[in-house]
């Protein structure tokens, strides 16, 4: 048995080293001369991306509309309940995009993204509209959740519906976003500070920007026209709305309009993101301080920071909106970053962030990404890093930006990409060195011993159930967790070398000895 977990784990090693070390290498090696990374254009990888995404975004939709678990979640469960309605929402903005460049004639994805996802649109359109997906804002703002601020929410709405509606021009629920828009414009406009709550008490100006941006989209679709409702909505966040850096806050107090944290990173490049087309001359300053104040080259690597210098103990945390930020890098100030910088027609800033993304996402054969697929919530999102991605990679710059091109590759996404093909190439020489051999090599044999070989051989049996089980029931990260696990085994013990009594030959048996 022990011999054929070892041939077993051993193939399994050449397998799983070549596909998580050595092809994801080989392709972010292959990309990095993409020419829509250093300038305007889809890149390969979002295509790659799109492709494989978009037919299992539809299933995971639907299966999750079907099954109501949202309805059982808390409100303190902010993976379960944010993240299945802003990656969807993600995913149908990096749809618009794909459709606007076929229509300005790229054919590179092979068929045209309304007619490809059209399943995969109308799923994730229905997802952030359901009523069920809906309960944890009924518990902050009750039956009127639809009436009443619920920024955040009402936005998706807006946005998912606007999506759809351009996408497909089937006429579903334009009743609904209609109303939506009308009644959040006159909620706005009224207010007396130009903010809005996006729950009780707590308020982000970036999403009060992203649902005027949906509003301006809306237009479009509606036949309305809310241009003045835009540019005045520009005073949330202007004047004594600013930070001393003269960047809208990440969160202010609704009432009073006065800022209630400092700039931080992740909102900087959300809303540098979405400013570009609401107030082009407040977008462009916001985004020259954005990169004054938060861009930095550190540990070989570039990226925005997710808190300026200035401010202590800031250089590693973590937090739901930030993610990790490690020597000031944040993860979400920096991914979200690349398409903040491509806006902004900033390429110099954006085909750098996007080398590391490349390096780092892990991409295997059929497209999926590893790592995002890893860090997103299994459970409840668990497509939400890969469609957060694709949106970044496929915005171009708004009309009437200069566009700028530079940057080079950092040293980071070097080191990476040698560190990972390297320690995949060294695991898949030992694992063949394994396979030649009947069992170990014989020297091997004599030195090591196999420490109770029937338990382990159990242990690895059961490991392999669970991985079993797992890819069935879908649960893939726990299913290689397991597998890893079991190609571990098994466990081996160096043998003492005689000495003593223990170098002298038995005695004879049946003779006396004298």
């Amino acid at each position: 048995m022990i011999r054929k977990i070892i041939y077993f784990n051993s193939t399994v090693v050449i397998l799983l080293a070549g596909l998580f070390c050595i092809y994801p290498t080989i392709r972010a090696g292959l990309d990095l001369n993409d020419p829509a990374l250093k300038g305007p254009g889809i890149p390969k990888m979002a295509g790659r991306i799109y492709r494989n995404l978009t037919p299992r975004y539809a299933a995971w939709a639907k299966d999750r509309i079907q099954r109501g678990r949202a309805e059982k979640l808390s409100v303190d469960d902010i993976s379960g309940t944010e993240w299945p309605l802003f990656g969807s929402v993600f995913f149908l903005w990096a749809l618009e995009n794909l459709q606007t460049a076929w229509d300005a004639g790229d054919r590179s994805l092979g068929a045209e993204p309304k007619v490809f996802a059209r399943d995969a649109i109308i799923a994730a359109s229905e997802l952030v509209i359901d009523p069920k997906h809906a309960t944890w804002v009924k518990k902050h703002w009750g039956e009127d959740y639809l009436h009443r601020e619920n920024v955040f929410y009402r936005m998706l709405i807006m946005g998912a519906l606007t999506a759809r509606a351009q996408l497909l021009h089937d006429g579903a629920h334009v009743d609904m976003l209609r109303e939506q828009v009308d009644s959040f414009t006159r909620e706005l406009d009224a207010s007396e500070t130009g903010l809005l709550d996006d729950y009780p008490g707590e308020c982000y100006p970036g999403d009060v920007m992203a649902a005027v941006m949906c509003v301006k989209r809306a237009d479009a679709v509606l036949r309305t026209d809310h241009s003045n409702f835009v540019a005045r909505a520009v005073r949330g966040f202007t004047g004594n709305r600013a930070t001393r850096h003269q960047l809208p806050p990440y969160a202010a107090v609704s009432k009073t309009g006065t800022p209630a944290s400092h700039a931080r990173g992740c909102a900087n490049s959300y809303m540098s993101l979405i400013t570009p087309e609401l107030w082009p001359a407040h977008a462009r300053q916001w985004f020259e301080l954005h990169d004054r104040f938060f861009w930095q080259e550190r540990m070989t690597a570039v990226g925005y920071r997710e808190f300026p210098k200035d401010i202590p103990h800031s250089d590693w945390t973590m937090d739901v909106d930030a993610g990790p930020v490690i020597a000031g890098h944040g993860v979400a100030a920096s991914a979200f970053g690349v398409g903040a910088a491509r806006k902004n027609g900033r390429f110099d800033r954006a085909y750098p962030l996007a080398t590391e993304v490349l390096a780092s996402v892990f991409e295997l054969p059929n497209g999926t990404l590893a790592l995002p697929r890893l860090l997103s919530d299994a459970s409840d999102a668990p497509m939400l890093g890969e469609a957060a991605i694709l949106w970044q990679l496929t915005v171009q710059p708004e009309k009437g930006v200069a566009v700028r091109s530079g940057g080079g590759i950092p040293t980071f996404t070097y080191i990476l990409l040698l560190s990972v093909f390297v320690f995949g190439a060294w695991r898949i020489w030992e694992a063949i060195g394994s396979l030649r051999q009947s069992l170990w090599p014989s020297a091997r044999l004599e030195e090591r011993v196999v420490l109770a070989p029937k338990i382990q051989s159990g242990i690895w049996m059961g490991l392999m159930a669970i991985v079993i089980g797992s890819f069935v029931s879908g649960y893939h990260a726990f299913g290689l967790a397991a597998l890893v696990l079991g190609v571990m085994l098994p466990a081996t013990k160096k043998k003492k070398p005689p000495t003593g009594a223990e170098d002298w030959p038995d005695p004879p048996q049946g003779k006396a000895m004298n």
